[in-house]
């Protein structure tokens, strides 16, 4: 049933975490109806160093870990890997508004491609914070004459036509860092993707993008999310806490050892502590201890429930800021791999007054059953965000990277612009 373009462009996402790196190398298959899935040759995961918060803080240990991650994914594929997609996910990422203005070109008034390429370009020329650079440039929707909402207006006739945008921008230091770290390994960067837009286009459907929904991204460090409505990015943000605070919590809280709190929160963790039975208890020595301590379920259920519903709470601030708090109709979708606790989806419905859901990859292939692990989400949407971009299909985003360089191809705007 599906049928392959010929050749077939292998493509790399990189995922930098605080706590692991995960790597995906793939490809697009095409289907019968023109749809595409991803098909997955190759999934890796190995631990982190040097990153803290997603910012490289050593980079020896970074391109250490990094090129460890790149020789297994190449051992397990037998392809070598020159270029991937690098996922963005550090706590300072800022994100503003702005607007551009141009005059239509054509003495007739037609608006053409070049003329949707200027504004989006003229739509950057703002004062960008100190120490800051563009990461992306995202339309919302075009205006021409006074008539606003428009999402393609190829082939209009106007005299002005103007344009909405959300720009994101990243700290110039820790981009130069990760990307030195990258390039260090001997690969080359086909750009940098703030992850959580990455991973929003792979576990969603435009359906919910249209309606309202926003993914929730819980790394070991940091916890992203992105609003989506009516099929725009309407709210990003980086919050700093992970699931390693669940960790440490349950360290502190059971005076056991930081990797056999990891253990417990793996083996046993649950966010919902009424569900767990007052009587219910854990043998330490079943999860590493050198001795037989035993301990209460319950207990471990409240510290995980408490700093879970933290979590949510900050989640919640982020979507009071843009008057959407309990009013997505397509609720939350967790993922990442801080999502994997059991009980999170019951207790967000609880504190957030929405509906929830974990975000599994979609339309994903291979992997050798790793391909709908949501710890691999932001991994995977790379490789999809890459197979867009390089197989001239449509993309959700309209992007740039840091290098402030003027959006290249007329089709590649308009299909960033297509729900």
């Amino acid at each position: 049933m599906f049928g392959r373009k010929t050749p077939q462009r292998l493509i790399t996402g990189i995922d930098i975490g605080s706590s692991a790196i995960r790597i995906a190398l793939g490809q697009r298959v095409e289907k019968e109806d023109g749809s595409f899935d991803l098909h997955i040759l190759g999934l890796v995961e190995v631990p982190t160093e040097g990153v803290t918060k997603g910012n490289v803080v050593n980079l020896e240990e970074t391109v250490s870990s990094l090129s460890h991650g790149l020789e297994q994914i190449e051992r397990l594929t037998g392809v070598m890997v020159d270029s991937a997609w690098v996922a963005v996910s550090g706590i300072d990422i800022i994100s503003q508004k702005s607007k551009g203005v141009v005059a239509v070109a054509k003495a007739d008034g037609e608006i053409s491609a070049d003329d949707v390429s200027r504004v989006v370009e003229a739509s950057r020329t703002v004062s960008v914070p100190l120490n800051y650079e563009i990461l992306h440039v995202i339309p919302h929707s075009f205006g021409v004459d006074g008539q606003t909402g428009i999402k393609d207006p190829t082939g209009m006739t106007g005299i002005r036509l103007e344009v909405d945008v959300q720009i994101i921008y990243g700290v110039n230091q820790q981009i130069k860092h990760l990307t030195k770290a990258v390039y260090r390994t001997g690969i080359d960067i086909d750009d940098l993707v703030l992850s959580v837009l990455a991973v929003g286009d792979v576990v969603t459907t435009s359906r919910q993008r249209d309606l309202g929904v926003c993914v929730v991204n819980i790394g070991g460090s940091t916890t992203s999310l992105v609003v989506y409505e009516d099929g725009d990015i309407i709210h990003t943000a980086v919050l700093p806490v992970g699931s390693d605070y669940i960790t440490n919590d349950l360290a502190i809280g059971l005076k056991v050892d930081i990797d056999i709190a990891e253990k417990i929160k793996i083996d046993y963790g649950h966010c919902v502590s009424k569900d767990i039975p007052k009587r219910e208890k854990i043998d330490l020595a079943n999860v590493g201890a050198t001795e037989n301590e035993v301990i209460s379920h319950r207990f471990v259920a409240e510290i995980i429930e408490a700093r879970t519903e933290e979590i949510l709470l900050k989640i919640n601030e982020e979507l009071l800021k843009i008057d959407r708090s309990g009013r997505l109709p397509a609720g939350i979708v967790f993922t990442g791999g801080g999502a994997k606790v059991s009980g999170i989806v019951e207790l967000s419905k609880e504190v957030l007054s929405l509906p929830a859901s974990l975000g599994y990859p979609m339309y994903v292939t291979g992997g050798q059953g790793n391909a709908h692990d949501i710890s691999f989400s932001v991994a995977l949407g790379l490789v999809k965000w890459g197979a867009n971009l390089h197989t001239d299909t449509k993309k959700t985003y309209s992007r740039n990277n840091g290098s402030n360089k003027i959006l290249k191809g007329v089709q590649d705007v308009f299909k960033s612009l297509m729900p």
